[in-house]
Parts: structure tokens; C-alpha cells; sequence
């Protein structure tokens, strides 16, 4: 497996530096999938799309990289930090947020290989099919954290400025995409609409959305719920293949 890494420094040099110390690494092998020199830029990212490590400066201008990693604990599914910093005096800090490394600068391409390998033996895959190990939601709110099945999850959905998961009996709200569930999670659930995922294994039927707007119109119906939900017209012959048991084709998202 190839890394995704994100890059979050405000030196572009730095930053530069680091992307060619990637593309040097075998083991493990990664990618600069993504970079950010403010800590809002590099919010940003990681709300939009799933990276299996950030390579993080400590001092930027604006929020720090300290309070970023802060920030990113109270996700769904943050990325494991290495932080790259000039400063060694964070380090104590740095563990206290859970970081899984922390490098400083200037740094050399072992030692950067050293912290990936971390990563790549400390923490649980984030992609299904990955050494098949159990996959969960972590969900916070109202003053209880809860760790949460994605086997018990029916589809998620797009809502104002949240993502409903829904369960057989529960509903949670995330501080995720849509966007960054469907990377991490595809081989088991499918994009039907442009504001939901189903769970493979829930859907039981496609049908004509008779009560709807559009007559032309197409729902799902899945098992554990009687909501249904609307399918948009090129992701038809995707719920057919999976209803007919074939594979359907891989989405670039």
C-alpha cells in the first residue's frame, strides 16, 4: 500500500523538501496526496479527503500545528500525525496529542521511512479489505464518545453541515464528507446520490420513485429501515450490479 500524506508546513521549501524525501520512500512507499501551509487550509483537506498520515510543522502563522492536531482528535477519523519541526522543545507536547512521531529538521530520508513504518504497524487500516480488522466510527456528542459498527451502519447522508449515520435503531451526526467516507470506506459502501452511501449489503431493491417529483425517478429500499432513498440516474447500473451480485465498477473520487 502506498501512503497518503499530507503535507502541512507555511515554508514552501519545506514543504518541497518533504514531497521529494516521499518520493524517495520504499518502505513503506508514499505520495504528497495533499498540502496545506495554514492550519485552516490543512482543515480543510482532511474534512475533503482521507490521508493515512500528515507530516505537520509545529510553528505556522495563524493556528499552530499543536492546535491543529487538537482540532483534528475531535473528528470522526482524523490522520495520525508525524510532526517536522526545527524545534525540539514540543516533543512532550507533541505526544500529549497522540502524535506518532516527531522529526526534526533537517530530516533524512531513513528516519522519515522509520516514522511511516510507525504508521503503517500502529495503526488499524483505514481502507475495508485492509488484513480484515474490525472497521468503526468514533462519535462524539452530547458530553458521551461512542465507538460505533460500520457492520451496523445502514447509509449515511449528507445533511446541512453534517453527515447522518444511520443505524437499525440510531441515528449519529458526523463532522465529516461524504467525500472522505467513500475513500475510506468504498468496499462497503456504494455512492447512490450525490448526498448519500448505502451499505452494500443493505440494499434489497432498486424501484420507481412513484411518490416522488420525478416520475422518471429511481429509489433504493434497504434492510433495517423503511426509508428510501433517492438514487440518481448514472448510479442506477450500479445498484443493479450489485443487486445481480456482480462487482460494480471503482469510482475515481
Amino acid at each position: 500500500m502506498t501512503l497518503q500524506v499530507l503535507i502541512v508546513d507555511d515554508e514552501p521549501l519545506a514543504r518541497a523538501r518533504l514531497r521529494r524525501l516521499l518520493a524517495e520512500c520504499r518502505e513503506p512507499e508514499a505520495v504528497a496526496a495533499g498540502e496545506a501551509g495554514s492550519a485552516a487550509h490543512a482543515m480543510t483537506l482532511v474534512r475533503s479527503q482521507a490521508f493515512d498520515v500528515a507530516l505537520l510543522d509545529v510553528q505556522m502563522p495563524g493556528a499552530d500545528g499543536m492546535a491543529l492536531a487538537a482540532a483534528w482528535r475531535e473528528l470522526g477519523t482524523p490522520p495520525p500525525v508525524v510532526f517536522v519541526t526545527a524545534h525540539p522543545q514540543y516533543a512532550v507536547q507533541a505526544f500529549e496529542v497522540d502524535a506518532i512521531d516527531y522529526l526534526t529538521k533537517p530530516v533524512r530520508l531513513q528516519r522519515l521511512q522509520t516514522a511511516l513504518q510507525k504508521i503503517v504497524r500502529t495503526q488499524p487500516p483505514s481502507r475495508d479489505g485492509d488484513g480484515g480488522q474490525p472497521q468503526f466510527l468514533t462519535v462524539a456528542g452530547q458530553g458521551r464518545t461512542e465507538r460505533v459498527a460500520l457492520s451496523d451502519v445502514i447509509y449515511f447522508k449528507a445533511e446541512d453541515k453534517y453527515v447522518v449515520a444511520q443505524t437499525g435503531a440510531e441515528e449519529y451526526l458526523l463532522d465529516t464528507s461524504l467525500v472522505q467516507l467513500e475513500r475510506r470506506h468504498a468496499a462497503r459502501f456504494l455512492r447512490i446520490h450525490r448526498n448519500a452511501l448505502v451499505a452494500r449489503n443493505a440494499i434489497r431493491a432498486l424501484a420507481r420513485d412513484r411518490a416522488g417529483p420525478d416520475a422518471d425517478g429511481w429509489v433504493v429500499e434497504l434492510a433495517g429501515t423503511d426509508a428510501t432513498l433517492a438514487v440518481s440516474r448514472r448510479q442506477v447500473s450500479q445498484i443493479r450490479a450489485v443487486l445481480a451480485g456482480r462487482a460494480p465498477a471503482a469510482r475515481k473520487v
